[in-house]
């Protein structure tokens, strides 16, 4: 009996002693069967993370699955490596990701740019400027009304296109019936009267409707509410299950303790997160329970 099948076998026993349903068993078994299938049939304890991660992104991008689908997926690979191979595999966004499966449409690429990019929720949704070709993004006046570039992931290329051309398309047949300009500075708006209504000044998260803006009384397009993707997320933090409490910034804070899991340098992760002292992201490696050096203690490495 090839080596597969025999893994398929052990599967099938973990998940009775369990207790799971013979739906779930079955659903789990044919996930861990297509996870092989897509690697070559490569047994599971030759591969790692990033081939997990690859085999989850093919399921989003290419397959365009549901997203309880994916995290179900999910769910039956990390049983098979946590509870069949005793695999601790370096799980970089295991819970993020579980939480980014149960968000949806425009709040699901929200959250993605939280964590992926390493956004405040109120950066996010104020974006204008979005760098698809040179994949950056430009986060303007942060803290100390500076202006910073970080990073948009690869991932998000292609489903920020299609969204941004959507929500172009509605802009257009906004501006057509008479609205769907944002609020600009009044010295911009004063030297350049129509600039409101310019595709390169409208926010890449707007809101469904337009609302009066309170100062000039104008019809203006605002960007999606912040309570509103706070709520999702919330909501998405239940149901994935996580047994402890969590926000938006959460994705934020993961963004820079896996950076710096990862390897990369602390001043770049301070560049990236805006800080203005490179001790506000040095709090971060303490989170990791090791120092700016990273150092591990001798006993450790045996």
């Amino acid at each position: 009996m090839p080596p597969a099948q025999r893994l398929l076998d052990q599967v099938r026993e973990k998940i009775r002693l369990k207790y799971y349903s013979y739906r779930t068993e079955q659903q789990y078994v044919g996930w861990i069967r297509r996870f092989i299938l897509f690697h070559g049939k490569q047994h599971p304890r030759d591969l790692g993370a990033q081939h997990v991660e690859s085999f989850l992104s093919h399921l989003a991008i290419k397959r365009s699955v549901a997203a309880a689908t994916q995290n179900q997926a999910l769910a039956a690979i990390l049983l098979l490596y946590r509870h069949v191979l005793a695999i601790d595999l370096p799980w970089l966004s295991e819970e993020v990701r579980s939480v980014l499966a149960h968000l949806e449409g425009e709040v699901s690429l929200v959250g993605s740019l939280l964590y992926g990019s390493g956004l405040r929720l109120l950066k996010a949704l104020r974006l204008q400027d979005i760098d698809i070709a040179r994949s950056q993004i430009l986060v303007r006046d942060g803290k100390g009304a500076k202006d910073r570039v970080t990073m948009l992931p690869s991932s998000l290329v292609e489903p920020l296109r299609s969204h941004l051309a959507r929500i172009r398309e509605r802009h257009l047949v906004a501006v057509a019936r008479g609205f769907g300009g944002v609020e600009l500075p009044d010295a911009l708006v004063r030297k350049y009267p129509s600039a409101h209504i310019d595709w390169i000044w409208q926010y890449v998260f707007p809101a469904k409707t337009p609302s009066i803006d309170r100062r000039s009384g104008a019809r203006r397009r605002h960007h999606l509410a912040p309570r509103l993707v706070q709520w999702h997320i919330q909501n998405a933090v239940r149901r994935a299950h996580l047994g402890k409490p969590a926000s938006c910034h959460i994705f934020r804070y993961c963004f820079a303790t896996h950076r710096l899991e990862s390897g990369a340098d602390i001043r770049t992760v301070q560049e990236l997160l805006g800080h203005a002292d490179v001790k506000t992201t040095m709090i971060y490696t303490h989170v990791l329970n090791r120092g700016g050096l990273g150092s591990l203690s001798p006993l450790d490495r045996i």
